[in-house]
């Protein structure tokens, strides 16, 4: 029998494609990067996925999990062909127990909507990435995603309590608990979370869910230079308050995002803050004070508070929309998510200024600042080789100044493709070497997302 029968067998005919034309669009992700897959297949369930996977174990065919493919590292992108398990319809929000502050759902449910059901029941659930609009919690899962509320609230595998899972057989684990606390054996959970689908299939997921915050503030800050806003974020770490967001703009991002915003911009200003706090109404409203008289005291040009959620909400929309907005300065770009100490914020916004001078190329940075997490964007013109060149040097040299400050090459888009020749430069060759004998004992056949991660 051949792979389109064998796969169709298990999937029915709606649920498996080999045709060029549709194959395409599951050969790339956000990267642009691009390897055309034998097959795309659509499980519906648990034991759909299942029997791929062991149909695939048993011919030693590659098998890529996929999400939305929005992903910046080319995690999902299947470089020695094979099948892309797609999971858009694996799709439910199983269960939502408003009594234990616990949800379950299916790793195909987009995070956005996700936002929306556990909110209409008072409830809270904080990993929000930029991509948050159409990426989906399996995906999420795949990197450990953060966005900017991790800076109080922690990043995906915080909320992550189980796990239903598939191993590269076929075969069903279930990791974790459905209870606040649970330490018996190893915490395959979290292994598995940040695993970029290297270890297992997730089919299910168990999350832990918070109270809806009362009420939340947010604000506009503006600075006269990064220096200045970069050294505030450092600072405003250091009072006796967590903001729950404190997002880091530069002037190259206020220029794209200006014409989006219902107030003007700080005639002098170079570099933006969005700092948010929540809580109860007491509570918020002494932090967003505290904050207001900090910044005032470390120069800020001009502060906006947003009048209501909806402003909130478009401040938010025009912050989300950088990524795409980028391309209006060059054609193409490497976009990297670098994490340095909270204290070394100034000298790594100082340090990818001189990147951007020692290589004449638009060196873009936005994140989450609160964390330590910088987005850094080097933009170049795709048809000039060497611009090109260049921006693969400052690359070099940007994650070699994160690393001199104790930082590290990625905080939430993984290593995938894009990163892994630079995996030695962090991780020493014991634990490389451990992590392969881990990656061997769950997938010994390497069909699993091969070519991710390790050189």
């Amino acid at each position: 029998m051949g792979l389109y029968e064998a796969l169709k067998s298990i999937t029915g005919p709606d649920g498996i494609t080999t045709e060029p034309e549709e194959r395409v669009c599951y050969a790339y992700d956000a990267t642009g990067r691009s390897f055309l897959p034998s097959a795309v297949v659509f499980p519906q369930t648990h034991d759909q996925a299942a029997r791929v996977l062991q149909f695939a174990s048993k011919h030693r065919i590659p098998v890529i999990p996929r999400g939305s493919g929005s992903g910046m590292t080319g995690g999902a992108v299947p470089v020695q062909g094979g099948i892309v398990m797609v999971t858009s319809r694996m799709n439910r929000i199983l269960e939502i127990d408003k009594d234990n502050f616990t949800a379950r759902v299916e790793p195909g449910v987009v995070l956005e909507k996700f936002h929306k059901a556990v909110e209409k029941q008072g409830l809270f659930y904080p990993p929000d990435p930029a991509s948050s609009s159409v990426c989906t919690i399996g995906g999420n899962i795949g990197e450990c995603a953060g966005g900017p509320r991790a800076v109080k609230y922690g990043v995906t595998r915080d909320y992550v309590l189980g796990l239903k899972a598939l191993l590269a057989s076929g075969e069903t684990i279930q990791t974790g608990v459905c209870t606040a606390k649970g330490v018996a054996g190893y915490d395959l959970t979290r292994l598995i979370v940040g695993s970029e689908g290297t270890l297992a299939f997730v089919t299910q997921i168990t999350l832990r869910l918070l109270a809806k915050p009362e009420l939340v503030k947010t604000m506009a800050v503006f600075f006269k230079n990064a220096d200045q806003a970069a050294e505030a974020v450092s600072g405003i770490m250091k009072q006796a308050i967590v903001p729950r967001c404190v997002e880091y703009l530069d002037h190259a991002c206020l220029k794209l995002v200006q014409n989006s915003l219902d107030f003007d911009i700080a005639p002098r200003a170079q570099a933006m803050l969005i700092l948010e706090v929540d809580g109860n109404g007491e509570a918020v409203d002494r932090q967003s004070r505290q904050i207001e008289t900090f910044c005032r005291q470390s120069g800020a040009l001009d502060i906006i508070h947003a009048k209501d959620s909806l402003q909130a909400h478009g401040l938010w929309k025009a912050r989300k929309a950088l990524s795409p907005l980028l391309y209006k300065i060059r054609g193409s770009k490497l976009n990297e998510d670098i994490v340095v100490p909270i204290s070394k914020i100034p000298a790594m916004v100082r340090a990818a200024g001189e990147i951007q001078k020692r290589y004449d190329l638009p060196l873009v940075c936005f994140g989450h600042a609160g964390d330590g997490n910088l987005h850094c964007n080097v933009m170049y013109d795709p048809g000039d080789e060497t611009q090109f060149d260049r921006a693969n040097r400052a690359v070099d040299d940007l994650f070699g100044a994160a690393l001199e400050l104790g930082g590290t090459i990625t905080g939430e888009h993984g290593v995938g493709l894009t990163k892994k020749k630079y995996l030695p430069r962090e991780i020493g060759s014991t634990e490389l070497a451990l992590m392969k004998e881990i990656k061997k004992v769950f997938d010994p056949h390497h069909i699993l997302n091969p070519g991710k991660i390790f050189l």
